[in-house]
């Protein structure tokens, strides 16, 4: 078997010397070629590459969900074709690692390794769903690009305190759960449409759902962590079907309280509900409109403003090593 491994040095919770071994382990059970990212997007151009290339049957990511999110970006660059194009493994490096944990994986790199090369020795794989969110046409942004995800996405306030991380980010912060956690608290306060929702949810043959004040979409379930405790926003969620949101109306002290309660005890069976919260389960198409531009996240990672985003659910869109 050729394989790419792709690794990226920044990863928080992995050294040069854990790569290095990581690296050997995997160059002793396939033919490796190894690449070290260089910039932003340099994953994604590595992902493509071994799309358009003749003689890889696998990559493997060694980074966070960021990482994993670029290759799998670069894998479906053309369209998703699970018997055509090289398998994905993901050696998790990352803060929280959402995809792999989401897949049954191990959360220490070493340990998942370990498992990666079982499965590889078993042959066993799996294909799952993505999403795709794209510019909706006839708006403002319909000439934005569109781009795949693995686990999450988020219009309004999930995508704001993922914007206001990576600010602390680019200030030397380490990414911990406490700065997020004080992330949350302060975009709770500063929410300018906190309790006068400016989202509508829009999909084919059903009444538009307005009054949105922010929205989650899910690819899978729990959809976050927080340390090692599983966030079910949408329980239902899976790599099998096509994709889940949920919703709030309102966002009154009251109602966050409630809500953020019920996110931290969510289970495989319940997830946050009540009078203000929206669930649905297994979309095809939707859109996402604002009367405001609001900020837009996708697998962790903030792209700005947004005022329209179309969704779409693709079953069955990508080879998985499990």
């Amino acid at each position: 078997m050729r394989a790419l491994l792709v690794v990226n040095p920044a990863a928080t919770t992995t050294s040069a010397r854990t790569r290095d071994v990581l690296l050997h382990a995997l160059a002793s059970e396939m033919k490796l070629e190894a690449v070290t990212t260089e910039y932003r997007g340099h994953a994604r151009d590595l992902g493509r590459r071994a799309a358009e290339s003749d003689d890889i049957d696998l990559v493997v990511a060694l980074g966070g969900d960021g990482t994993v999110n670029e290759v799998v970006n670069g894998l479906l660059h053309h369209g998703p074709d699970p018997g055509r194009l090289p398998g994905l493994a993901v050696v998790p490096g990352g803060s929280t690692n959402v995809f792999a944990r989401a897949l049954g994986l191990p959360n220490d790199a070493v340990e998942a390794t370990g498992a990666l090369l079982d499965a590889l020795r078993e042959r066993r794989e799996r294909t799952v769903g993505l999403g795709l969110a794209a510019g909706t046409p006839g708006t403002a942004d319909e000439g934005v690009p569109s781009r795949w995800f693995t686990f999450c996405a988020g219009l309004g306030f999930d995508a704001g305190v993922v914007g206001r991380v990576e600010q602390q980010r680019e200030r030397g912060k380490r990414s911990t759960h406490a700065l997020y956690v004080r992330q949350v608290v302060r975009q709770f306060l500063d929410e300018p449409s906190r309790r006068h929702g400016a989202i509508t949810l829009e999909r084919p043959g059903e009444d538009p759902v307005s009054g949105l004040v922010m929205s989650i979409i899910c690819n899978t379930s729990p959809y976050t962590y927080l340390g090692n405790r599983p966030m079910y926003a949408s329980p239902e969620a899976s790599f099998d079907t096509a994709l889940d949101v949920l919703a709030l109306s309102k966002m009154s002290t009251a109602h966050v309280t409630r809500f953020a309660t019920q996110l931290l005890t969510s289970t495989p069976e319940r997830g946050p509900h009540g009078k203000h919260a929206v669930s649905l389960h297994d979309l095809t198409d939707f859109s996402l409109h604002s009367k405001a531009r609001l900020p837009f996240q996708m697998d962790g990672d903030h792209l700005g403003l947004r005022t329209s985003v179309t969704f779409t659910g693709v079953r069955r869109a990508l080879r998985v090593i499990v």
